[in-house]
């Protein structure tokens, strides 16, 4: 099965100026705790409630003064929407990650695959696979 077929897509997304309040209150709204970062449609990195907390609040920075470029996640792991559901699970599970960016062929992102995703695609005993080996880092 194609990363395509179990992908969510019209995924909210911010870019790098945006900022913390602004991506709070989308994160509030929307009921999620990630958003990727992009910039003319090419995917940056990821923002998430625990960097928000993490890289700004806790770090005592001014969050009024923060934007997504200075406290997102780089160097992120992507899948595209033609590969495999398979490859793109082991990534995550080798990766220990619960998301990865979808992306297309000019490297623009299309998705997000979440493990939510995945268990609602797999059946039961694969969906606990793959919760178990993303979450082992925490162990």
């Amino acid at each position: 099965m194609k990363v395509s077929k179990v992908m969510h897509s019209g995924v909210t997304f911010v870019e790098p100026g945006t900022h913390l309040g602004d991506i709070a209150r989308k994160m509030r709204e929307q009921d999620i705790g990630a958003i990727p970062v992009c910039e003319d449609g090419k995917y940056l990195g990821m923002i998430t409630d625990r960097d928000i907390v993490c890289r700004g609040l806790a770090n005592g920075r001014d969050p009024a003064k923060l934007q997504a470029r200075d406290v997102m996640s780089k160097g992120l792991f992507s899948c595209h929407q033609n590969d495999d559901l398979n490859n793109a699970i082991e990534t995550m599970t080798s990766k220990h990650i619960r998301r990865l960016a979808v992306l297309d062929d000019r490297q623009h992102m299309v998705g997000m695959l979440s493990l939510g995703d995945v268990c609602h695609k797999t059946d039961a005993p694969h969906c606990a696979s793959v919760m178990q080996a993303v979450a082992a880092h925490h162990a």
